[in-house]
């Protein structure tokens, strides 16, 4: 018993020094990082600026982006390997969904579908413009088009904060 509690007494010893720690490295963060609770509201988006995708209410980053200088709103998705239009939205960008080749399998929140892949000639997000993006039409299955890593992971940057999602070109 003696045993026990020398070992809860260190355990709790080191979990405190561990949040003395992570409180110090807390106060050297950005600014922008040291939000309060207060400040957890979504900024409004005249007030994120250029560059910036504002947070929604729903907690997610939607972006109102440029498809080969058509507009399209795409759900920001940092799990989603590629950009991802829906068919209505790859129709509305003038791809021909009767000449696509659906040769891939891809997992969604609905579950398994087929996927064509396609090359966007631009996809502008808040000013961050990229050429020659690869991306997927998916059959069925996705309520709205995805930001995914094919566009994100080209910007020098991105970095999330709980008002914005700032792009970085």
């Amino acid at each position: 018993m003696l045993r026990f509690a020398l070992v809860a007494t260190v355990a709790m010893a080191s979990a405190m020094g561990s949040a003395e720690a992570v409180v110090r490295l807390a106060d050297r963060r950005p600014a922008a990082l040291r939000a309060t609770t207060a400040d957890a509201a979504p900024a409004a988006p005249a007030a994120a600026g250029a560059g910036a995708v504002p947070k929604a209410s729903d907690g997610h980053y939607w972006a109102d982006g440029e498809v080969d200088g058509a507009p399209v709103r795409f759900l920001v998705d940092t799990g989603a390997t590629a950009v991802a239009l829906t068919p209505k939205d790859a129709q509305r960008l003038g791809i021909d969904l009767s000449r696509l080749r659906y040769g891939s399998s891809v997992v969604t929140a609905g579950g398994r579908t087929r996927a064509a892949p396609v090359k966007l000639a631009s996809v502008t997000v808040a000013g961050a413009k990229l050429r020659d993006v690869d991306a997927l039409v998916i059959e069925n299955g996705l309520d709205a088009s995805l930001l995914g890593m094919s566009y994100l992971g080209r910007l020098s940057s991105f970095q999330a904060t709980r008002q914005a999602l700032f792009l970085h070109p």
